[in-house]
C-alpha cells in the first residue's frame, strides 16, 4: 500500500489531496486565493488527521512544480520539502500544465472532445493582461510545443486551428475567448489547477521512482519574480 500526499498551490487554488495506490482518497481545497501560506499546512494536517494517517506513514509527497504564481509555488514547494525532510520521505514534482491536460484527456468523452488524431490540447495559466503560460500537447499527452509565456492575439495557434480542434482550458483561457474565435477552438470552463488532477502523473512518477532531490529542488517559475512598490510608499 502506498500513500501519497499531493500539494497544489501554483494558482489561486490551494489544494491538498491524498491518494492510496493511485486512487484519490480525500481532498481539501479553497479557491479564495492569496491565502496559501495560511491554508496549505492546515489542509495537509486536517487531511492526514481525518484519515488517521501520520506524516511519517506517507510513502511520498508530491507538489505542483509550475509554472504559475511565484509566491504560490514557493509556498507549496516549501511545505512539501518540510514534510519530506521531517519524515525522510521522497519528493515528487509534477508539471501544472501537464497535470491539467492529463485530467482533460482522461475525461475527453465527458467534455465532448473530438476523438480525431489532429485534436490538440492547450492548457493556460493566467500571467497578466493578455499573457498566459501555456503549452501544446497531442491526444496522448506528448508535447508539441513546450511551455512558454505567450501574449495572446488573433494569430495564436492559427495554423493548428486551421488543421483541427484545439482544446483550451485553465484559468488563463477565459480571457482568450474573445480573441481566439476559430470554430475549431473549444474552451472548457472551470478546469483549474487542482491536486486531484495530479493523481495520475504522480502515481506514474512514484512507480518509476522519479523523485526529486529534496535539498536542491526548485519550482519552474518560467519568469523571474518582479517585485513592485506602491507609489503611495515611494519617498519623493
Amino acid at each position: 500500500m502506498a500513500l501519497i500526499l499531493i500539494i497544489e498551490t501554483s494558482t489561486e487554488v490551494c489544494s491538498v489531496a491524498l491518494i492510496k495506490d493511485g486512487t484519490l482518497v480525500d481532498i481539501i481545497e479553497s479557491k479564495e486565493g492569496q491565502n496559501h501560506a495560511r491554508l496549505v499546512t492546515v489542509f495537509a494536517g486536517k487531511l492526514l488527521s481525518r484519515n488517521k494517517i501520520k506524516s511519517g506513514e506517507l510513502n511520498a509527497v508530491a507538489v505542483s512544480k509550475g509554472p504559475g504564481s511565484y509566491t504560490g509555488l514557493r509556498i507549496g514547494v516549501s511545505t512539501a520539502k518540510g514534510i519530506c525532510f521531517a519524515g525522510r520521505i521522497p519528493l515528487i514534482a509534477v508539471g501544472t500544465l501537464e497535470a491539467m491536460t492529463k485530467y482533460v484527456i482522461l475525461n475527453r468523452v465527458q467534455f465532448g472532445i473530438s476523438e480525431k488524431e489532429s485534436t490538440l490540447f492547450c492548457p493556460m495559466i493566467d500571467a497578466r493582461r493578455m499573457e498566459v503560460f501555456s503549452m501544446l500537447l497531442d491526444k496522448d499527452g506528448r508535447i508539441i510545443k513546450p511551455i512558454s509565456a505567450e501574449i495572446i492575439d488573433e494569430s495564436f495557434l492559427s495554423g493548428e486551428l486551421c488543421e483541427g480542434q484545439v482544446v483550451f482550458f485553465g484559468n488563463g483561457s477565459e480571457k482568450c475567448q474573445k480573441v481566439i474565435t476559430s470554430p475549431n477552438a473549444l474552451f472548457l470552463n472551470d478546469i483549474n489547477a487542482s491536486a486531484q488532477h495530479m493523481c495520475e502523473l504522480v502515481w506514474q512518477a512514484y512507480n518509476k521512482n522519479q523523485f526529486e532531490d529534496v535539498a536542491y529542488f526548485e519550482p519552474f517559475y518560467l519568469k523571474d519574480f518582479v517585485a513592485t512598490v506602491s507609489k503611495k510608499n515611494v519617498l519623493s
